[in-house]
């Protein structure tokens, strides 16, 4: 899990979101103590969590190239997700002008959050990543314009880059100012679903 933060406007949305994932290789009790050291923010550079590995005797697979946020017709869709040996976790954002989504998916499971309106800024990611986001959003957004939430995004992502060896250097950003609706994409996307999962 790495992060995703977007800002929901009245006149316009903006979406960014890292592109690291870690693969873990090794005895699951090892991974699990190296995965609660980095997500517990202990770990902070990539030339630590490589050390820290190779002592706890677990593979790293380090790649910048996984897209998280993307326009779908107006709709910004971000995602974050943790992988376990065969399984997965993950937490999707959508959002278009003025209101926006949440879900999670676990083991098939799909479990509805809460939504909302304009004006919010929405954070998806670790503990640390969410800190470096709380901090940069509570210093820097004063009711601003699109373009100052945007300016937002990109310190919180530069900033969390440098806390985190979970968040990558690059990133994406989009935006849109579509007023399409988020939840009939979600809709549309739990029904073409495979087997639609059971909601809770």
């Amino acid at each position: 899990m790495s992060l995703v933060i977007a800002f929901i406007g009245a006149h316009g949305t903006a979406m960014a979101g890292d592109m690291r994932e870690i693969s873990f290789g090794g005895e699951p009790g090892a991974v699990e103590a190296l995965e609660g050291e980095l997500y517990a923010g202990t770990i902070t550079g990539e030339d630590a969590l490589y050390r820290r590995a190779e002592a706890l005797g677990v593979t790293l697979r380090i790649r910048d190239d996984r897209v998280k946020v993307r326009d779908r017709g107006g709709v910004l869709v971000g995602e974050v997700g943790e992988r376990e040996a065969n399984a997965g976790r993950s937490r999707r954002l959508y959002a278009a002008t003025g209101r926006y989504a949440l879900i999670d998916l676990e083991g098939g499971r799909v479990t509805r959050r809460s939504g909302g309106g304009a004006g919010s800024f929405v954070v998806l990611g670790n503990e640390v990543a969410k800190q470096v986001a709380h901090r940069c959003i509570t210093e820097g957004w004063k009711n601003g314009t699109l373009e100052d939430a945007i300016r937002i995004l990109i310190r919180t992502l530069e900033e969390a880059s440098r806390a985190s060896p979970t968040v990558s250097r690059s990133f994406l950003l989009v935006q849109t100012r579509s007023p399409a609706d988020p939840a009939r994409l979600l809709e549309d996307d739990l029904e073409a679903q495979e087997g639609r999962a059971p909601e809770s």
